[in-house]
């Protein structure tokens, strides 16, 4: 029989984990039908309120729930990704504990790897339910990675799919500590089938995701997969350069024909804050490039296990 392993970061999610549980059994019949078994791998990503107790009662009740519980909050992509090394099935899924991610779509999903895919992916056709402003910011985030990035990141993928193992195996491979996950899907390759599905609106509790954290994470899919950020800013380097030599022989060419060199300090005080500002925005570039090289070369754990089972 084949083996099917679902790996359901958690962070806060003690009001969804027997939820998740109840309605993931709901598939019990397709398992029958197609010979599979399956685990469920809970990664309790450092929560502060009862989600490894509520885990922890699943695992004494069906031993097919097993957990990894941090040591502190490592975020979501380690907690992806130590649930895919825990992971020992024949094919691997990934989804949220609360319920945005149907489980409902799992036959479906199964079938498309069944007629050769090697990964069926979910993406949103709606934003039904977000902010206005957040919805615009994510689409502007995919036009630009899609844009200046040799890696294709499908607007609205989520991180719901089902990948066979050697699929798995090759993200695993993967080794970075700066992790984006969408983009390190798509750059291992292999044959995908994307599954549209609209928006879904979690059953309890709140969104830990905030404007400021989506802002940092698209940032780091930006520095993860293109380099055009370094090339904007030689860019601008050499725009700036020409500038000042053209403003340069402009007020030598005043003074000479005018004598009247020191007018116009107000808009030389704007043109030198101007400056400034860019010559900052550019050290800001290269040291986000550089602070990432600087935690890769440290070679730190992506997560610490506290306990497992």
């Amino acid at each position: 029989m084949k083996r099917l392993s679902v790996v359901v970061p958690c962070c806060n999610e003690e009001s969804n984990v027997r939820f998740f549980y109840e309605e993931f059994l709901k598939n019990e019949a397709f398992f029958r039908e197609n010979d599979l078994t399956f685990e469920l791998i809970y990664v309790d990503d450092g929560s502060k309120d009862k989600t490894l107790e509520a885990i922890k009662a699943l695992r004494a009740e069906d031993e097919r729930v097993s957990y990894v519980s941090f040591s502190r909050n490592f975020g979501k992509e380690a907690a992806m990704y130590a649930g895919l090394q825990k992971a020992s099935g024949d094919y691997v899924a990934t989804m949220d504990a609360d319920l945005q991610d149907p489980p409902s779509l799992l036959p479906e999903l199964y079938g498309y790897l069944q007629e050769g895919y090697d990964c069926a992916a979910t993406r949103r056709v709606t934003r039904k339910g977000e902010p206005a402003i957040r919805s615009f910011f994510a689409r502007c985030f995919y036009k630009m990675i899609n844009r200046y990035s040799e890696t294709e990141i499908v607007d609205g993928a989520r991180d719901y799919r089902l990948m066979t193992r050697q699929m798995v195996d090759a993200v695993l491979s993967v080794k970075e500590y700066n992790r984006f996950s969408k983009g390190i899907f798509s750059w291992v390759g292999f044959k995908t089938k994307w599954v549209e599905f609209e928006n879904v609106e979690r059953l309890h509790g709140e969104t830990k995701w905030s404007f400021w954290k989506l802002f940092r994470y698209a940032l780091d899919g930006i520095f993860s997969f293109t380099a055009v950020p370094l090339s904007l800013v030689s860019g601008l380097g050499v725009f700036f350069c020409v500038l000042a030599f053209v403003m340069i022989l402009f007020v030598v060419v005043r003074a000479l024909i005018f004598g009247d060199p020191t007018s116009g300090w107000p808009s030389m005080v704007c043109i030198i804050l101007l400056v400034s500002g860019v010559q900052m925005l550019c050290l800001g570039v290269l040291g986000q490039y550089l602070s990432k090289t600087y935690m890769e070369v440290k070679e730190r754990p992506l997560y610490v296990i506290r306990e497992e089972e």
